[in-house]
């Protein structure tokens, strides 16, 4: 696959993480295999994850192909830049295509990044996971690779600011292959899922005392956050669909409405 966009990309965001101060820390990327196809599965924090999710495949000299909202493919400025990046588009409301694109695009020998949660989480802990990525692995016959981010929803995530200021760490952890043989999607999910629930405590845990205060509002109230609750999540992801579901019918919603 022809790439004239994704290497300046990938130089301009590693200056970008130098002119931030950023402490990246990545643990296990050599279970991202150097060729052929493979899946990452990445939890969903912040709206920059699919840059530090990409990152987890570099040292295995990857470009990652991730599968993104079609609202983004719509816009005038992230659209040709999402095409440019030989991103997967998803209609959330038609699934097909992308999927036979994500398989094939495997099938190829490429890497592909997908988000099982699908939207980003408010808890800052995993939601319940969508079934595709067991059934693309399974389908392109491609090791499922799990990545977890910590520290991205501090930069910019939902009902919070965005805070680009210097010094922050960034934790993320690559995982074992699984290998979804296909035949029970729902027990593969969960498998895949539970895997992630104790990298991302792991990496909590991990994380720089001094970054993180009892309290902090990036950390899950499990944790002992400010986070809100699953519960409060839920109910706060319900009213912003309702918010957007009304701006779409009067015409006011746009393409990166969240």
């Amino acid at each position: 696959m022809r790439d004239l966009t994704y290497p300046p990309i990938i130089l301009a965001c590693k200056a970008a993480f130098r002119l931030l101060g950023q402490n990246i820390q990545m643990t296990g990327t050599d279970h991202v295999p150097r060729t052929g196809g493979v899946l990452l599965a990445v939890n969903h924090i912040g709206y920059v994850d699919f840059v530090y999710g990409g990152l987890a495949a570099n040292p295995s000299g990857r470009k990652v192909r991730f599968m993104s909202k079609r609202e983004l493919f719509d816009h005038r400025y992230t659209g040709p830049l999402m095409r440019s990046l030989h991103h997967i588009e998803v209609d959330r409301g038609a699934g097909t295509a992308s999927y036979d694109t994500a398989v094939e695009y495997l099938r190829a020998g490429e890497a592909v990044g997908i988000f099982p949660e699908a939207t980003i989480s408010r808890a800052m802990e995993l939601k319940e996971f969508k079934t595709g990525a067991v059934r693309i692995a399974a389908a392109a016959g491609v090791p499922l690779v799990p990545v977890v981010l910590w520290g991205t929803q501090r930069m910019m995530t939902k009902d919070h600011p965005r805070d680009f200021s210097r010094g922050k760490t960034i934790l993320i952890r690559v995982g074992p292959p699984q290998h979804p043989a296909g035949v029970d999607p729902v027990a593969e999910t969960a498998e895949l899922r539970a895997a992630m629930s104790q990298m991302l405590d792991d990496a909590i845990a991990d994380y720089p005392a001094d970054e993180q205060p009892p309290g902090a509002w990036w950390v899950p109230a499990s944790h002992g956050g400010g986070a809100p609750t699953p519960e409060e999540a839920a109910r706060l992801d319900a009213e912003e669909k309702r918010r957007r579901a009304a701006k779409r019918a009067t015409g006011e919603g746009t393409a990166l409405d969240q």
